[in-house]
Formats: structure tokens, C-alpha cells, sequence
């Protein structure tokens, strides 16, 4: 392999890379769940969620891409199992199909989930002083924060 000299030791990318293994397992676990509710949720809200778990996960392929990306670009192997994912997630496995309301606060605790992940690899970022991971990390709390504001809303 070549060596990668981006102004970054060896040590700290891979410490970086670690975090986002876990950001990325996070990301998909929730792109799954939502894959799976937008599939399986019925009631009077069905269309309004149906849709909205859609463009939820539609978002959430592109971001395990970048993610995954950005670990490759670091000089790291890329998780892409789901052993490895369920290994590396915070995020606990659905395995009924709950109701409605339920799966809204299943998926804003999973949006919040991803949040506290990102945060911390955030700090490890800027502890590297990898401002390109900091900022896609920080893209996407963003994201998972305003993504999880909506669902409570939706709730209330």
C-alpha cells in the first residue's frame, strides 16, 4: 500500500477511521429501520409516514456512501457486513413491526442515537486536526438533529 501523507499520523487517522466505522454502522442500521417502516407502516397516517421514511432513508444512502468514503480515504477498510454493522451499532435491531407512533419515536431515538455517536467522533476529528472529517461528521448532525426535531414534532 502506498503511504498516505495527508498531515495526519498514522495513529490518529486510524483512531478517526474507528469513529466513523461506528458512524457509519449508526447510519445504516437507521437506513434499514427506516427502509423496514416505510415498507411495513399502515393506519390513518400511512401515506404522510410512508413518504417521509422514504426521503428518510433516501437521504441516509447517500450518507453511508460518504462515510464509508471518507474511512477509505483515511487508509481503513470500510465496515460492510451486518455482523460488522451490528457489531459496531448503537442502534438495537426492530424486530416486530410496532404501530404507527411507535415507529416514529423508534426512529427519532435512533436520529438522536446516531447524534451522540457523531459527537463523539467529532471530538476525536478535531483532536486529529481532520477538518474534513469534522465537517462531514458535523453535516451530518445536522441532518440526524433536524431529522429527529421533525419526528417529535410529529408526535406532539
Amino acid at each position: 500500500m502506498n503511504t498516505i501523507n495527508i498531515g495526519i499520523n498514522s495513529e490518529k487517522r486510524i483512531e478517526v477511521a474507528n469513529e466513523l466505522k461506528k458512524l457509519l454502522a449508526d447510519s445504516y442500521t437507521l437506513y434499514l429501520q427506516s427502509h423496514n417502516f416505510h415498507w411495513n407502516v399502515s393506519g390513518p397516517r400511512f401515506r404522510e409516514l410512508h413518504l417521509m421514511f422514504e426521503e428518510q432513508y433516501t437521504e441516509l444512502a447517500t450518507a453511508v456512501d460518504e462515510i464509508a468514503e471518507r474511512i477509505r480515504s483515511l487508509g481503513v477498510e470500510a465496515p460492510g457486513t451486518y455482523k460488522q454493522f451490528a457489531e459496531l451499532s448503537s442502534i438495537a435491531e426492530v424486530e416486530q413491526v410496532p404501530s404507527a407512533d411507535t415507529m416514529v419515536q423508534i426512529l427519532c431515538d435512533s436520529h438522536e442515537a446516531v447524534v451522540r455517536t457523531a459527537r463523539h467522533a467529532l471530538h476525536v476529528a478535531q483532536d486529529a486536526d481532520d477538518e474534513s472529517s469534522a465537517a462531514l461528521i458535523g453535516d451530518r448532525m445536522r441532518v440526524h438533529e433536524k431529522t429527529a426535531w421533525m419526528l417529535r414534532s410529529s408526535l406532539n
